[in-house]
């Protein structure tokens, strides 16, 4: 697994990679509900979702932008986590 520090935080490269790329490009720069079901399927690829998963995506949470929509099914599918 790679990872990448921001801030002197780790946090998963994979999932930063899948959130930079649904963010940039075509479209209106913000995650959408595929997207963000896409991030935590990423997030549940193992066992369960690690320590590091989680707070790579509340950075994501935090960092990025996302439809109203999807900013709901993300911090539903989080509080579940």
């Amino acid at each position: 697994m790679a990872y990448e520090t921001i801030d002197g935080q780790k946090y998963e490269k994979e999932l930063l990679d899948l959130a930079r790329k649904h963010t940039t490009g075509r479209g209106e720069g913000k995650l959408s509900k595929d997207e963000v079901a896409e991030l935590f399927k990423s997030a549940q690829d193992g066992p369960g979702v690690t320590e590091t998963e989680k707070n790579t995506l509340a950075y994501i949470r935090n960092a990025f932008e996302f439809t109203d929509a999807a900013a709901a099914d993300f911090d539903a599918a989080f509080a579940k986590l």
